[in-house]
């Protein structure tokens, strides 16, 4: 998650690397842009406020650069800032959008652009709301809104490494992340959510398309692939960070987890304690852990640990399997 901190380093330090670039000059950037469009991001124009409907959208969906197509924003973080242009808490990625700094009108602020064609979007603030506090004011004419069936689901099954490596093998989900939720500080790092203090699960954010697999079905697996009646433990990883969790992020979620958490009860003999709470925030967790059972499957506790785990599962969850992943997971059984 960016800071305020982060933007400071990039304006001041350089920009994160782009994915690509797209370099036209101004005369082709004309012939596909509208005026409006040209004026406001090869321009640095800036449109008027409340003169966009976008302001008031908020349904789920993407915006990306109208000048090269690059996904900048997810409707998730966007929030209605009152300033008349549409605002967003946070890019799609570290590496969408580049910083410069603005002397214009009298006043140091901080411009973004779209870090694959340059074009001007508008300026980031720190004046949004937590936890990371940014606010980045856009141009809608600078944005375009591209349909997503995207959904995200955060569960919480003991060690991220495992349930990771679970979900990442699944039809319909095209991300994993794993992370840290429900707890009581900002960006808390590995080692503070190791502590227990902090009242963060370790997590997995799981980006999936509903149109090819359930919520419903996602929860199903989660509770069949680690043991649910085991209050803040799993296996011989104790401790409240290991507790076993649903994050709901509307009520039609948390009747889901409700009915499905029923419909499972029969198949444990001792009472599924999973806690079904409000998702409120997700920290993404340090690099390393990320994609950790395919970058170190020789290693020790992934043999030992996460290996079995994923033998268990593709057993029960075969015909969920991704085609590609089949001989992937054989390898290392």
């Amino acid at each position: 998650m960016l800071k305020w901190i982060d933007i400071v380093k990039f304006t001041n330090s350089g920009n994160p690397v782009p994915a690509e670039k797209v370099v036209k000059t101004n005369e082709e950037w004309q012939k596909l842009l509208t005026a409006e469009q040209f004026r406001i991001t090869r321009l640095k124009g800036t449109e008027r406020s409340y003169s966009s409907e976008m302001c008031s959208l908020f349904e789920p969906g993407k915006y990306a650069c109208v000048c090269c197509g690059t996904l900048l924003f997810d409707a998730a973080e966007k929030f209605e800032s009152g300033t008349g242009w549409p605002s967003f808490t946070q890019p799609v990625s570290e590496n969408a959008i580049a910083y410069n700094k603005d002397v214009s009108h009298g006043m140091m602020r901080v411009e973004t652009v779209c870090n694959t064609c340059d074009a001007h979007l508008g300026h980031v603030f720190p004046d949004g709301p937590k936890p990371g506090g940014l606010r980045y004011c856009m141009n809608a004419v600078a944005l375009k809104k591209v349909e997503s069936d995207e959904r995200k689901a955060t569960f919480g099954g003991g060690c991220f490494w495992c349930t990771e490596a679970v979900f990442t093998l699944l039809k319909g989900v095209s991300r994993v992340e794993s992370g840290y939720s429900g707890g009581r500080i900002d960006n808390p790092t590995y080692r503070e959510v190791c502590s227990g203090l902090t009242g963060h699960a370790e997590v997995i954010e799981v980006t999936y398309n509903p149109g090819e697999i359930s919520y419903a079905d996602l929860l199903r697996i989660h509770l069949s692939t680690h043991n649910p009646t085991t209050l803040n433990r799993q296996g011989a990883d104790a401790g409240t960070q290991y507790r076993s969790s649903i994050f709901y992020r509307n009520d039609e979620e948390k009747a889901i987890a409700q009915n499905v958490i029923a419909e499972m009860q029969p198949f444990y003999e001792d009472t599924i304690v999973t806690e079904i709470v409000p998702f409120e925030h997700f920290y993404k967790a340090e690099e390393y852990h990320q994609d950790y059972y395919a970058n170190n499957a020789q290693e020790g506790y992934c043999q030992a640990v996460i290996d079995p785990k994923l033998k268990k599962f593709k057993e029960l969850f075969k015909s969920r399997l991704k085609d590609t992943q089949d001989t992937a997971i054989t390898k290392h059984e």
